[in-house]
């Protein structure tokens, strides 16, 4: 049964630095946003719209995810992504995925065609190629740098992650995260993004998709840390600002986006910054990077 609440949230990573221009990525969040709500208010499932969501911050290379991804300590890109549904619980993802322009998407045919939820590295590399999803022909020319790094970074240690999370009119909810990981990071790395739980969970109650330093998010309960939480009785910010304060006293730094059945939104970081974007049927949309 329709009841015309519905609700969404995007984020680009929690990995914007204070100082620098990001209204590329702000103008970017607001369009697609703007795209969301109207599938949403015509009863889009939250599923395809979060799928859609997140295959566009791929896509774009303005984000630390897919197009705007970097290499890794041995010279190749990989990519992580993984999406849930939150009405069934099924959920796929792939890890160390290498030159593949929808990792998301991916990760949608790994839960719906195999009784798996991961797969990784060239396995996860052969079963896109068999499904028919198109490859990066030229990598060198494919990837670019993201709106607010710079070459520099890519040196160092930043981060980024691109997610998504919508309830949709039939009071389904879903979650979608994806990522190129951390810049310079060892070849095989993963973090929390691919893993249900820690980067991206979604139940009856609550979605969540996590961004930050992923060692630390998954020390820290992840995702999932939250949904227990909220669903103990926890109000929805503090259930999010209890694992983000164990994300800090780790000594990580990280942001979340999550949306509930009752179309409360909560989009809480404990960086310099977080670009994300919110609309719900009884709130005004919201695109921000730090706070004002």
């Amino acid at each position: 049964m329709l009841n015309k609440t519905w609700a969404m949230a995007l984020h680009g990573g929690a990995g914007a630095v204070a100082g620098r221009d990001y209204a590329e990525t702000e103008h970017h969040l607001e369009r697609l946003a703007a795209d969301c709500r109207t599938r949403l208010e015509d009863d889009a499932p939250a599923l395809d719209v979060v799928e859609l969501a997140v295959r566009e911050l791929e896509s774009c290379g303005l984000y630390v995810a897919g197009r705007g991804s970097a290499p890794n300590s041995a010279g190749h890109v990989e990519l992580d992504a993984s999406i849930m549904d939150g009405r069934t619980r099924e959920a796929g993802a792939v890890a160390a995925l290498r030159d593949f322009a929808s990792p998301v998407s991916v990760a949608r045919r790994v839960m719906q065609k195999t009784p798996h939820v991961l797969l990784a590295g060239p396995g996860a590399a052969a079963f896109a190629r068999r499904e028919g999803f198109t490859e990066v022909a030229d990598p060198t020319n494919w990837y670019r740098l993201p709106v607010g790094v710079t070459i520099e970074d890519v040196d160092g240690f930043a981060h980024g992650t691109v997610g998504a999370v919508a309830l949709d009119t039939s009071g389904a909810l879903a979650a979608a995260t994806s990522t190129g990981g951390t810049f310079g990071k060892l070849e095989g790395r993963v973090g929390d993004t691919p893993l249900i739980g820690p980067g991206t969970w979604a139940d009856d109650d609550i979605a969540i998709s996590c961004t930050g330093i992923g060692e630390h998010i998954i020390r820290s309960g992840g995702a999932a840390a939250i949904a227990f939480r909220f669903r103990s009785g926890l109000a929805l910010g503090d259930a999010v600002d209890e694992m983000l304060d164990e994300v800090a006293r780790l000594g990580g730094d990280g942001g979340i986006i999550a949306v509930t059945r009752s179309g409360e939104i909560a989009m809480h970081y404990n960086s310099q910054g977080m670009k994300r974007a919110s609309a719900s049927s009884s709130t005004d949309p919201v695109v921000r990077t730090f706070e004002n």
